[in-house]
């Protein structure tokens, strides 16, 4: 018979230390600020136990009696970022501006760390810094007439957009990155081509369209009204 699998284990759950032996030269957080410092710098993929031992000066084996597997780490280091919100006291009672805030923050967050659209899951929902934005979320929306259900929707639709806009707007600009041309005269060819086919007479509907409503382009433009328009989809009067 085969032998059984590991059991499942949330590393919150696990103890950094059980209590015998000498006191370890570093902590846990010292070994997901390593982490986070290498992932800042070069990427997630440079991220492995015997560079975070290099980081440290310690024995790569070493850092397993802190975390165990790397998928622990990932979600110690979602964790680490989640500990950047600026989240006050008491929200305002503007539940629309206190939501608009934290989406302004986890949008800069991942610009501070690229790497965290990479890794991030729902899975890492419940660590510590999860569920301190969670709550101070909900305090936020006590003023919203919405059921509770609805609440957690218009969390995860704000997460969930931030991510996406974060994860297009980084894609751009490492493409952009790689071009032998500047941005500008990218957009210029690629705007000329659109014209092109707008007059063609092929595409009526779109060509109407951006003649009356031109889209935005200035990203932060883009996301601040992509914010409004989710967050207006679960004001009371909208439904």
């Amino acid at each position: 018979m085969a032998g059984r699998a590991a059991e499942p284990e949330v590393i919150w759950a696990r103890p950094e230390r059980t209590g015998r032996g000498p006191k370890p030269a570093h902590s846990r957080r010292d070994v997901v600020a390593a982490a986070v410092r290498i992932a800042d710098a070069e990427g997630i993929d440079a991220v492995s136990m015997r560079r975070i031992a290099a980081d440290l000066g310690c024995g790569t084996m070493s850092l397993y009696n802190y975390v165990p597997r790397k998928e622990d780490l990932y979600e110690l280091m979602v964790d680490a970022a989640g500990e950047e919100y600026e989240l006050p006291e008491t929200p305002s009672g503007d539940w629309r501006a206190d939501m608009t805030g934290l989406a302004r923050q986890t949008r800069a967050i991942m610009y501070r760390h690229p790497w965290l659209s990479r890794i991030m899951t729902t899975a890492y929902g419940f660590s510590p810094n999860a569920l301190r934005y969670l709550e101070w979320c909900l305090g936020a929306l006590e003023p919203l007439d919405v059921e509770p259900g609805q609440k957690m929707q218009l969390i995860a639709m704000i997460n969930g957009t931030v991510m996406a806009t974060v994860r297009n707007e980084q894609a751009i600009a490492e493409r952009a990155r790689g071009l032998p041309w500047s941005e500008a005269e990218e957009q210029a060819v690629r705007g000329a081509y659109l014209r092109e086919q707008l007059t063609s007479g092929a595409y009526p509907h779109l060509a109407a369209l951006i003649t009356a409503s031109p889209a935005p382009a200035d990203p932060d433009e883009v996301f601040e009204l992509t914010i409004a328009r989710l967050l207006d989809s679960f004001a009371p009067s909208a439904t």
